[in-house]
């Protein structure tokens, strides 16, 4: 299988709460703001984070 499939171990549940918050804050989050203020960055961040625990646990079995 491929390294780079399109749901990366996360959850249904998971995926459509990200969505919705990213569309959220996309139509009703700030302006502009610096990268570290930036809620969507703060956002890619944190699910950057669950992708790479979620590989390390597939890899660990």
């Amino acid at each position: 299988m491929s390294s780079s499939r399109p749901r990366e171990g996360l959850s249904i549940w998971y995926r459509i709460g990200y969505r919705l918050r990213l569309i959220g804050l996309t139509v009703f989050g700030p302006a502009q703001l610096g990268e570290g203020n930036d809620p969507t960055a703060r956002l890619a961040r944190e699910r950057a984070a669950k992708v790479a625990a979620a590989r390390a646990a597939r890899d660990a079995h």
